[in-house]
């Protein structure tokens, strides 16, 4: 079964009962050459330029037979889920228990892949397998266990489950899988990182299409910084963040040129990036040999975004980012910025999110070295909805966004600029 751009996929499978098949006490069995009764694989959410596709199959994959093959191609987002069927209470299962499946990796060397779990409304956890993945193209069928606690956080509810499995999908890619199901008492044999600290421990973008492009872009920064240095150039301004940071270089050039070119000014924002990446690159000499009177930092929307961070570690992340710029840079003063409102409605869930990261970073300032400004009102309508007009995408900021941007932050920065 394929699916093309922009149409919901028909389910793969579904089989007939009255609930997931029970290997004794121990096991929940979600697919072994089937869905359990009740339940189904689909393709349930796919995000792809125009001629993209995805597709499912039941079949013989190396030797082992009613295996689950996902193929995808040129996909933002893909993911197959066993879904449908009643939820499922993982109480039991929430001390020691493990996710287990096999996995024949065919083709990643375009592709990223991720495994995830809903534990209900607004509760989805999802780990990457992006780098471990790439390393099992070609090799044989892989058993993999993971502990269920990499799935769950402090809070969570897992006594009504109603997606117990799920695998997120980009690039371009095939992998198979046999035998899903969750044991009780299982023995792990592959980690994840742990949901606290993750946030704040330093290390590069490992999405699939960031792979090939992140640390080039990186390297393209140090060597730019380089050159403004040895044509005797100061910046007085430093912007770091993630791609809407990055978007200055293109639908806010002309918003950036009015506004801060003359401070000869550097944006050192990367496109995907969440705090513990931004850490890596201030730790990889970003910042070296510069010494503006201002540093605006805004970080944090991929954290809320991608993983669904929890707020408390999501600040952390951005603590220890302003911690690393007041090392190195310990005459320049911060101005951290509120993280911008994301979705069109004020009550949508990543909108709450990031509100909720808001309220803890703000506390950061101590008006001395860092300080704090929140602009998201001069972004929103009246009623507190996000247009499109100013983010097209309900994400990214167009030349609009930027202008309103620049404009509404100007008093604070000109204030920081001549103390």
């Amino acid at each position: 079964m394929t699916k093309s751009s922009g149409v919901l996929a028909a389910l793969l499978l579904a089989a007939a009962g009255t609930g997931p098949c029970a290997a004794g006490d121990n096991e929940i069995v979600l697919f072994a050459g089937r869905p359990a009764p009740s339940w189904s694989a689909a393709i349930g959410a796919f995000e792809a330029p125009p001629g993209a596709s995805a597709g499912l199959r039941i079949g013989e994959v190396d030797g082992k037979q009613g295996a689950l093959t996902l193929q995808w191609k040129d996909s933002w987002t893909t993911a197959m889920r066993l879904e449908g069927g009643p939820p499922l209470d993982l109480r039991p299962f929430a001390a020691g228990g493990t996710l287990e499946f096999d996995l024949k990796v065919l083709d990643l060397s375009q592709g990223g892949i991720y495994f995830a779990l809903g534990c209900g409304p607004d509760c989805y956890r999802k780990l990457s397998y992006v780098v471990a993945g790439k390393a099992l193209q070609g090799k044989p069928w892989q058993h993999l266990s993971f502990a269920l606690s990499c799935f769950m956080r402090d809070g969570d509810d897992f006594s009504k489950v109603p997606l117990p499995f799920s695998l997120e999908a980009n690039g371009t890619g095939q992998v198979a899988l046999a035998g899903i199901k969750l044991v009780q008492s299982g023995v792990p044999n592959a980690g994840c990182p742990d949901y606290r600290t993750q946030s704040s421990t330093p290390g590069p973008l490992d999405h699939s299409w960031a792979l090939s492009s992140w640390l080039a872009r990186h390297e393209r920064n140090l060597e730019e910084n380089r050159k403004l240095l040895a044509a005797g150039k100061k910046p007085q301004m430093v912007f770091i963040g993630d791609s809407i940071t990055e978007g200055w270089e293109t639908p806010g050039q002309a918003v950036w040129q009015r506004y801060y070119a003359r401070h000869d000014a550097v944006a050192l924002g990367f496109g995907g990036d969440h705090t513990e990446n931004v850490l890596w690159r201030l730790r990889h000499g970003e910042l070296d040999g510069l010494a503006p009177k201002v540093a605006v930092l805004m970080i944090g929307t991929n954290n809320s975004g991608d993983r669904h961070d929890d707020p408390r570690a999501t600040a952390a992340g951005v603590k220890a980012v302003i911690d690393e710029m007041r090392s190195r840079l310990p005459r320049t003063k911060v101005l951290l910025l509120a993280i911008f409102p994301r979705e069109e409605q004020p009550t949508a869930f990543l909108r709450r999110l990031n509100e909720r990261v808001n309220s803890l970073i703000s506390c950061y300032a101590d008006g001395k070295h860092v300080f704090y400004a929140n602009i998201n009102g001069a972004l929103l309508n009246a009623d507190g909805t996000l247009s499109r007009d100013v983010m097209p995408d309900l994400l990214h900021p167009q030349e609009k966004g930027y202008e309103i941007w620049a404009r509404s932050m100007e008093p604070v920065l000109t204030k920081l600029m001549t103390e």
